[in-house]
């Protein structure tokens, strides 16, 4: 008796579920995924042969770019705009809820406050144009960094009820007097624990 042959026939899969998840990642990713922002102190850190990561959220990093301009800049969409309003307070300034939007997705700046709206007020496309001359941290006569430090971790505690890390980047041809004054203001708020951001050295050639 003859055998039967069966027919054979080709495997078919559905990926229809595989597309669909596949967008699915990309899209998320794509929502999550953090543009770099580009840092105008152009501050050139130092080298250092230990690896120490500094955590991306909950941190106030204070920039001390070339000829010595101080940049700030702090962790919070929300903590950033609820600074700024005080800020404004404490100097007799109104902003707008378009100016505080701005704001609160500004990573880091260093102008004075008498220059704030006209930074605000400058179209995104100009921004990388805009001379940030740094923030008054002078001791004796206006110190808004000392200012904008206490207002910022005030609101962090006040919305997140935690303080901020302190992280101090300097440019690595800057002079010590400069790194000076930051370490100052922070010791007179008792802050005497930071952190201090550097590139890591290349490891020796071994011959």
């Amino acid at each position: 008796m003859p055998r039967v042959k069966v027919a054979r026939k080709s495997t078919a899969i559905d990926m229809t579920a595989m597309c669909d998840v596949a967008f699915l990642l990309l899209t998320f990713f794509i929502l999550t995924a953090k543009p770099k922002v580009e840092d105008p102190s152009k501050a050139e850190v130092p080298p250092s042969s230990k690896e120490v990561t500094i955590p991306d959220d909950n941190v106030l990093t204070i920039s001390i770019g070339k000829g010595g301009k101080i940049f700030l800049g702090f962790s919070g969409n929300d903590v950033r705009t609820e600074t700024l309003k005080t800020m404004g307070d404490q100097v007799g300034v109104s902003f707008t809820p378009a100016e505080l939007n701005k704001f609160a997705n500004t990573e880091i700046f260093g102008v004075p406050m008498k220059q704030m709206k006209q930074f605000l007020n400058t179209p995104s496309d100009q921004m990388k144009n805009f001379e940030q001359t740094g923030i008054p941290a002078d001791t004796t006569i206006n110190n808004e960094l000392s200012n904008w430090i206490i207002t910022a971790r005030k609101a962090n505690r006040g919305i997140h009820s935690k303080d901020y890390n302190i992280a101090i980047k300097g440019d690595r041809l800057e002079q010590y007097p400069s790194v000076n004054t930051v370490i100052t203001v922070l010791g007179h708020q008792k802050l005497f624990k930071f952190d201090l951001i550097t590139t890591l050295k290349a490891a020796p050639k071994r011959h």
